[in-house]
């Protein structure tokens, strides 16, 4: 069971590495950012910490 989990995290995490380098090679072509990207930047960037998972409830609900 654990190990399929483990394959499933890797898959998820090698598209969003695949995901990331589009990313970056779109802005790195275009080198400004959308007005409803920097919004959703300037969003995040005012979202508390407090309101995301930490690193360790994420492993302990990964790991159930």
């Amino acid at each position: 069971m654990a190990e399929a989990v483990v394959e499933h995290l890797f898959a998820d995490i090698e598209r969003m590495k695949q995901d990331l380098a589009v990313i970056k090679h779109i802005l790195s072509e275009e080198g400004r950012l959308s007005s409803r990207t920097r919004k959703a930047l300037v969003e995040a960037r005012a979202t508390p910490d407090a309101e995301y998972v930490s690193h360790d409830e994420l492993k302990k609900r990964i790991l159930k």
